[in-house]
């Protein structure tokens, strides 16, 4: 598998890295060092997503560089964290990407659980998939070993992001004995995480207005499923008058989750054009399964899908599949 990495790349001299549509710290530094491990070997490297990334990740040095603009002058495409069609609809509709797709070589480097089953790309691919790596930056790790890749320190400091991003800091059910061993690879190779912790926290700060508003979606949180299930709508006009400057599912999903008796969280955004995302996030490991009800996928702890269905509709389905999963797990 390695040896068609090598190949592919070898044998390109532009490459685009593609995110999908719902960026988060592991697609954004993955990305980045992914970039900067290629650019070490003479290649010109794009960095593409269809949206603008969000601006807590923004404390990410090389967000800036991500553009929803498409050329289509690449030899290569690598799709990062995702080999779900439905994380790349809006990439898709991108004019002449998908025709690029359909006729280039393609890699996909992705770490989750389910990427052998979930890997439903409808174009031709090579998929480079461990779902032992705890992120995609720790898979990206182990090819820049086995290939000889350079990584410096600004790459180990993405790297290090990608890796902790997605573990909330080394703490989850998916970091093993290797995520540490690579933390601590990254950190020799000048990592320094009290100073990405730094810029991190200095993004998060809120505006006054905006503290207000998390007060109101608190006050919007619904529980269904005698509790356990607590949900979240963040209806366009939000979207519109708040994320530009921050993300109102991530003000309050964590919060949510910690709420006692709560096993899901899940914040619901609805567009002009029928669209409806779900974010969701678990204190049991069956957010990926939860989010594969709808065509979706992600980790078993962080999850996300994409539909277009009714809000009142996805709630009772939300509800029937939480309770089935519940049931499955409890008679396993």
């Amino acid at each position: 598998m390695y040896d068609t990495v090598k190949t592919l790349v070898d044998d390109a001299k532009n490459i685009v890295v593609i995110q999908p549509e719902n960026p988060d710290g592991d697609s954004l530094a993955s990305s980045l060092a992914l970039e900067a491990m290629l650019e070490e070997q003479g290649k010109t490297v794009s960095q593409f997503c269809a949206i603008d990334m969000p601006k807590y990740l923004r404390y990410i040095n090389g967000w800036d560089r991500v553009t929803s603009e498409w050329d289509g002058k690449y030899d290569l495409a690598i799709i990062v964290d995702t080999s779900a069609e439905a994380l790349l609809q809006k990439a898709l509709a991108t004019s002449g990407l998908r025709h690029f797709l359909e006729s280039h070589p393609v890699l996909v480097f992705d770490h989750h659980v389910e990427a052998d089953e979930g890997n439903d790309l409808t174009f031709e691919h090579t998929l480079v998939q461990d779902d032992s790596a705890a992120s995609t930056g720790e898979l990206l790790v182990l090819i820049a070993k086995e290939l000889g890749w350079t990584i410096d320190q600004e790459t180990a400091e993405n790297l290090f992001i990608s890796l902790a991003a997605d573990t909330l800091g080394l703490t989850t059910p998916s970091v093993t004995l290797r995520s540490f061993e690579t933390a601590t690879e990254l950190v020799r190779l000048g990592a320094v995480p009290a100073n990405i912790e730094l810029r991190r926290r200095e993004m998060m700060r809120k505006p006054a207005d905006i503290l207000e508003y998390k007060g109101k979606l608190i006050e919007r949180i619904e529980y269904l499923c005698d509790g356990r299930l607590a949900l979240i709508h963040i209806p366009w006009e939000d979207i519109q008058a708040y994320s530009d400057r921050y993300n109102p599912s991530v003000l309050v999903l964590d919060e949510m989750r910690l709420v006692e008796g709560v096993d899901v969280a899940i914040a619901i955004k609805t567009y002009p054009d029928g669209k409806l995302t779900g974010k969701i996030r678990a204190n049991v490991p069956l957010a990926n399964q939860l989010a594969g009800y709808f065509g979706g996928g992600g980790h078993p702890y962080s999850a996300g899908f994409k539909i277009h269905e009714s809000l009142e509709e996805t709630r009772r389905e939300l509800a029937t599949a939480f309770h089935k999963l519940k049931v499955d797990d409890a008679t396993a």
